[in-house]
């Protein structure tokens, strides 16, 4: 990227100029806002284009450096808008425009605050150029941990590290998590746009040679980061993949026959193990709403998992809708269902992190002025512990459905002593690309936590991870599937399991400190340039 010469920049004193390139043009930079959307959209799944994330960083970085805090956010929203608005798309399938309209501009919003502060923190940057890859990695991850926690406890879709499937970056995530990736990711923008934010008539290989050194580093070295496998006893695990009668929101219409095709497809697969065409499993699991008939209440739908059970001969985890005593009501549940005895209600998950306005409607008395359907929306009551099941042969972390986008609630389970990672997940209001990216997800916890994991959907995609984040036996989207896998146990606590938030928490605690430097620089600034520098003011 060759910089505008200062004849081309925003017009303004030239005492009042940072030394070095100008600002680049307005035009240039809405652009360069634009192809960053793009290029951060297209590294997720279902593009999985992972090599555009860091140049996507470094273009949001090059729009924004040295522009005026509104148009820092401006531009920042611009990319998040490019980035949400398709990535969410799915969305609309069960909910409609408006509440995929809502989500979408808040975290573009939210994005929209990381332009702001790059803009604020480019006096640092032209002070210490240096700084900029390491500024790019704690201000995205910042970013990142607000956008995961607000509003209404976030919506972590789109970080930069659920793209890194196939990257080596991925590696990073047993020593830091997911905010480490993010941060290698954005580290490597960060000296992207340091290798390129200069004056190319000006002389000076060294610093060019050390920014294109840290941008590979970051890139490439993570596939050096050793992973240890886990060593300790396997278990084979079946998953069953049932199917919807129609995809949409009408599966509900058909909830009956959606656990006719679990249990049947259960049945069938003990007719295999039967006949020697499959090895018998240790434990079968079904996916979220496998069973919306409550089958604590209803016996129709008890006797049908039963039966299920007793022809397999092991235990099976179901999720189920499990009713209430009010009828706005409803928990969904993590439900081990053993052979001979039936329910183990001692050994119950009830998902922690109901969907804000899906599963749960905040300010229903608001919502009903811009939506007729406020009141279609029941009250999902969240649970209050960790999901850790006992399953006799071995212990399983299991979440629910988004629940595997949010770091603590996994890290918990694993904490409490998983073995292995189970999501259930039900994708039938959705689309392909929801589930890839929700795949995406587990092949990050497999490696943040060095556990064998699994997702298992009713419409797909269904799949088991190791902990390289390799994926194995994968179902086809909106198929009915049966598969068959050995998961290893006994791995050991990773560092990121073990070091927790504090990743996190440094980065941010390192953001702020970055913010609180610029201070000076900016009011500096401003003297000089008796409050009418091009591009800095506050």
């Amino acid at each position: 990227m060759t910089m505008p010469p200062p004849e081309l920049a925003e017009p303004g004193p030239a005492a009042a100029r940072p030394a070095g390139p100008a600002p680049l043009r307005l035009p240039v930079a809405v652009a360069l806002a634009v192809a960053a959307g793009l290029a951060l959209l297209l590294a997720l799944p279902p593009y999985d284009l992972w090599w555009l994330a860091p140049a996507g960083v470094a273009l949001l970085a090059a729009a924004t450096h040295r522009r005026r805090l509104r148009a820092g956010f401006g531009l920042g929203f611009l990319a998040g808008v490019v980035l949400f608005y398709p990535l969410l798309e799915w969305t609309r399938i069960a909910a409609g425009w408006l509440p995929w309209a809502l989500l979408s501009t808040a975290e573009a919003a939210v994005l929209g605050l990381a332009g702001l502060a790059a803009a604020w923190l480019s006096p640092l940057i032209d002070r210490r150029r240096a700084l900029w890859p390491l500024l790019a990695g704690v201000l995205w991850v910042a970013d990142e941990a607000l956008r995961d926690r607000a509003p209404f406890g976030g919506f972590p879709w789109g970080r930069l590290a659920f793209s890194q499937g196939d990257a080596p970056a991925l590696r990073l995530a047993a020593w830091g998590g997911a905010p480490l990736v993010t941060f290698a990711v954005a580290a490597a923008g960060g000296a992207l746009v340091a290798l390129a934010w200069r004056d190319w008539r000006r002389p000076g290989l060294l610093p060019v040679a050390g920014f294109a050194a840290t941008a590979a580093a970051l890139i490439g070295a993570p596939a050096a980061v050793p992973l240890t496998a886990p060593s300790g006893p396997s278990y084979t695990v079946a998953i069953v993949q049932g199917n919807v009668p129609r995809l949409g929101l009408d599966f509900n219409a058909q909830r009956r026959a959606v656990l006719d095709n679990h249990v049947n497809a259960t049945k069938q697969l003990a007719t295999d193990v039967a006949a020697g065409k499959q090895p018998k499993p240790d434990l079968v699991i079904w996916p979220e709403n496998s069973s919306d008939i409550d089958p604590l209440r209803n016996q129709d739908a008890s006797d049908e998992i039963s039966e299920a059970a007793r022809e397999i001969g092991v235990p099976i985890l179901v999720g189920a809708v499990l009713r209430t005593d009010n009828p706005n009501d409803i928990k969904n549940a993590g439900l081990l269902w053993m052979p001979v005895t039936g329910p183990d209600l001692t050994q119950t998950y009830i998902k922690q992190h109901p969907v804000p306005f899906a599963e749960y409607m905040p300010l229903r008395s608001i919502a009903r002025m811009v939506s007729d359907k406020a009141d279609l929306v029941r009250n999902m009551l969240a649970g209050d512990h960790a999901g850790v099941i006992d399953t006799g042969p071995l212990t399983l972390g299991d979440v629910i459905c988004f629940e595997v986008a949010y770091d603590g609630i996994v890290r918990d389970t694993v904490e409490k002593g998983a073995q292995i990672l189970t999501v259930q997940t039900n994708n039938a209001t959705f689309d392909e690309g929801e589930a890839r990216q929700q795949l995406a997800m587990v092949r990050l916890r497999a490696v943040e936590h060095g556990l064998d994991s699994l997702m298992v959907s009713t419409v797909g995609v269904s799949a088991f991870v190791d902990t390289s984040g390799g994926v194995h036996g994968a179902t086809a989207f909106n198929t009915a599937g049966v598969v068959v896998h050995k998961m290893a146990t006994g791995g050991t606590r990773t560092l990121a399991t073990r070091s927790g938030i504090w990743p996190e928490a440094a980065a941010v605690g390192l953001t702020v400190i970055a913010l609180a430097g610029a201070v000076p620089l900016r009011r500096r600034r401003v003297i000089d340039s008796n409050g009418d520098e091009s591009g800095a003011e506050s």
